[in-house]
């Protein structure tokens, strides 16, 4: 008898299955918040210089046009203002010729006394807090870098900490971790103190989605993990249009980072009522709590008497062979031992770091598509629906190399056209970037499945959390490019469409899985080769949905 047996004894999609799911999806719909946050509680109003202090006039209209230049597109520019004000400007009958004339000429100065900031979209960001225009613009992108930063060192830690001290008790402490970084970052005095605690927040998010994906599939049937998994992700896609709702009704960033935040209280009291995963127990020689969960799950699921036959020996065989690839002596030089192995691991570090990369960049900068940040926001997070189900059949029936390349190159393609799109053209623009951020969320979609058929089973693990860091690296990674935007603008654009379609290309050298067994062993797969070097198919009867790396993907996907 496997462990699968025992769970299907005690009832593997009963009542408890469905209420532990549910619970544990929750958090996971506010994961896209903290995520995305940044488009709202960073959103850069219009703004330009504060008049001098010591001017007094009844008119602002008078006031600015004497202390602010116009600059090429007819609005007062941002950054600098007259030394001193210009009074002759208001007397002259044409302004644009005395601008042509010598306006450029005048002495200029920085903008000494602050900034003037038109709060009519949003009441309050962080840039209006602290200023974070003109000089200090690059903190804004830092914001979100050391938030992505955080969520890196959180799979580090929380995933090797989670292994040891338990899911549980890791999940209790991230989501505590998150509602306390949260409520600390809306009240936050100092930028430094908000990038702080967002930092924190980062962690804690990895340690919430780790810890809950371990938790789901660890008491489900192998059976029913695909569609699970296919669900939980969806949660993230219904999590991108709270945050459009939520940042719609609430227009101060401390509040709305508050909304955010404040759910996980709710959550961190009611994962005290969570069991700790069975499997997690017996392989830390913890059998005899791992027979009281089970006997716990029997009894809700009305399987009292099926629970009751359960046994520590009964449990011990049934985790035997689990217990005996706990003991390999495998590490991530592993991944790089074969010349086969190393393909597959630069490969796909490609593949990841560019679809995050990408995913990201698109998906952090909203302003720039001159529509309605709440709009684009809907419809950014609406399109990951159909791409998902777009991709999952083509993975089915083209293969899982065809439809990852085709999904990283059709993305860069459109970044890529959308730079040769007139500004004035915004329908056309946007639309060529929704269909570029739907093609990198089917992108994410496949590398996901991709990734876990293509490292064997020792290994597996180790390779899924590389791939996961090369993830978020690139997510570190692309707010920063954004800054190259300040001298030429269409360079971050040129880097975000150029990456996917080079890791496209790196993906069409790694082998096709589709109708393949799962190698167990790193020689299975030197036995198996590249796609682009032999590519006979292994048919296997057994659908590989059903294999381990669903269990493995759901854990990873941060």
């Amino acid at each position: 008898m496997a462990f699968s047996d025992l769970l299907e004894q005690v009832g593997s999609t009963g009542r408890f299955q469905i209420l532990h799911v549910t619970l544990l999806s929750m958090p996971i719909l506010m994961m896209a918040s903290h995520n995305l946050l940044q488009n709202f509680a960073a959103a850069v109003p219009p703004h330009h210089c504060a008049p001098h202090a010591n001017l007094s006039m009844s008119s602002m209209g008078d006031v600015l046009r004497a202390t602010v230049p116009l600059g090429q597109n007819g609005k007062p520019e941002r950054c600098r203002r007259y030394a001193h004000p210009q009074w002759q400007l208001l007397n002259s009958n044409s302004s644009e010729s005395l601008w042509e004339e010598g306006v450029e000429e005048i002495e200029m100065q920085r903008c000494e006394d602050g900034w003037y900031y038109n709060i009519t979209e949003m009441s309050s960001t962080i840039i209006t807090e602290w200023d974070l225009v003109c000089d200090h613009r690059a903190l804004k992108q830092m914001s979100q870098t050391t938030y992505m930063g955080g969520v890196l060192v959180g799979a580090v830690l929380f995933g090797g900490l989670s292994d040891r001290f338990g899911r549980r008790i890791l999940l209790l402490i991230s989501n505590l971790m998150m509602a306390v970084g949260g409520t600390c970052a809306a009240f936050s005095t100092s930028f430094t103190m908000f990038c702080l605690f967002r930092v924190c927040c980062g962690m804690a998010l990895s340690g919430v989605v780790l810890n809950s994906f371990s938790l789901i599939v660890e008491w489900i049937p192998t059976r029913v993990r695909t569609v699970v998994g296919t669900g939980t992700g969806y949660c993230y896609t219904t999590g991108q249009l709270i945050l459009a709702a939520v940042a719609y009704c609430i227009r101060d960033w401390r509040w709305l980072t508050l909304a955010v935040s404040l759910p996980f209280y709710v959550s961190f009291l009611y994962s005290w009522w969570f069991l700790e995963s069975a499997r997690w127990l017996v392989l830390t020689k913890k059998s005899e709590q791992a027979v009281k969960n089970l006997k716990t799950v029997a009894r809700i699921n009305g399987r009292r008497a099926e629970g009751d036959k359960i046994n520590l020996e009964m449990l011990q065989e049934s985790m035997k062979k689990e217990m005996a690839c706990s003991k390999g002596s495998y590490s991530a030089l592993d991944l790089l031992r074969t010349s086969t192995m190393r393909t597959i691991t630069v490969c796909l570090s490609a593949v990841w770091f560019s679809t995050s990369f990408a995913y990201y960049g698109l998906s952090m900068d909203l302003q720039k598509f001159g529509v309605s940040i709440y709009l684009i926001q809907v419809i950014f997070g609406a399109v990951d629906i159909p791409a998902k189900i777009v991709v999952t059949i083509s993975m089915s029936m083209l293969g899982r190399r065809p439809s990852q390349c085709g999904a990283l190159v059709l993305a860069g393609v459109m970044i890529l056209i959308n730079l040769l799109v007139p500004y004035d053209l915004q329908v056309l623009r946007t639309s060529l970037a929704v269909i570029g951020k739907g093609c990198l969320a089917a992108s994410f979609s496949c590398c996901y499945l991709y990734s876990g058929e293509l490292y064997p089973t020792v290994i597996r693990q180790n390779g899924m959390g590389w791939v996961s860091m090369m993830a978020r690296f690139g997510a570190m990674v692309a707010p920063m490019v954004l800054l190259l935007g300040e001298d030429s603008p269409w360079l971050p654009g040129f880097i975000y469409g150029g990456a996917p379609i080079v890791s496209g290309i790196f993906a069409f050298f790694l082998p096709e899985t589709l109708g393949q067994s799962l190698p167990d062993t790193i020689q299975d797969v030197d036995d198996r080769g590249l796609g682009w070097k032999n590519s006979k198919r292994v048919p296997e009867k057994e659908d590989l949905a059903n294999k381990d790396p669903s269990c493995i993907l759901l854990k990873e996907s941060v």
